[in-house]
């Protein structure tokens, strides 16, 4: 009987690429972990995050930056947060939040559920308010912003983290359609 053997994939297949001065380039190695906060729970869901991240509990719309695993905690609504980070195992990021958490927060792993893709330099507001109902000029949507929105009808999280320089996230399941908008969306500002 034939052995096979399974090899992991990325959604993007690490695309990288660079059309005129805005480079895209898929992310890999990052885990996201949903932290949702029990009820009555969040005095001891924000101590948990200062423990276990060295992290502020940020505002829904806006991420705040931990001193540990390089973590980024997401607000994504008012009782969830999504912890974008460094896994030491990426088998086990679940786990790791988990044990930085402890009964704070019920965590989910979502690594494998989502493509993410930076996308950065001049001219990168101009590509993505073609297909991004956001109004994402600074005064707006300013460094350590974060919203949930749909990008040519797919589904997408969208996190400003840089000047001119944007995460995007989207689910697996279209990931390459939604590459495919994001460079066409960049070829025509080109």
């Amino acid at each position: 009987m034939a052995e096979a053997a399974l090899t992991s994939r990325f959604p993007l297949d690490g695309y990288r690429r660079t059309i005129g001065t805005v480079a895209l380039a898929e992310i890999a190695g990052l885990a996201l972990v949903s932290a949702a906060v029990p009820r009555g729970g969040d005095a001891a869901f924000a101590a948990a995050l200062a423990e276990g991240f060295g992290a502020a509990r940020p505002a829904t719309g806006a991420f705040t930056l931990g001193d540990r695993q390089a973590a980024r905690i997401l607000g994504m609504q008012p009782d969830q947060v999504f912890v974008l980070f460094e896994p030491p195992d990426p088998d086990r990021a679940a786990e790791t939040v988990s044990a930085a958490l402890g009964a704070a927060a019920y965590v989910t792993d979502q690594s494998d559920s989502w493509a993410m893709l930076r996308i950065a330099g001049a001219g990168v507001r101009a590509a993505l308010e073609r297909i991004c109902p956001l109004d994402l000029d600074e005064s707006r949507f300013p460094q350590g912003r974060v919203a949930r929105t749909a990008m040519e009808h797919l589904a997408a999280i969208i996190l400003r983290d840089g000047a001119d320089s944007f995460l995007l996230m989207s689910p697996r399941s279209s990931a390459r359609d939604f590459l495919r908008a994001v460079e066409l969306s960049v070829e025509n500002v080109s």
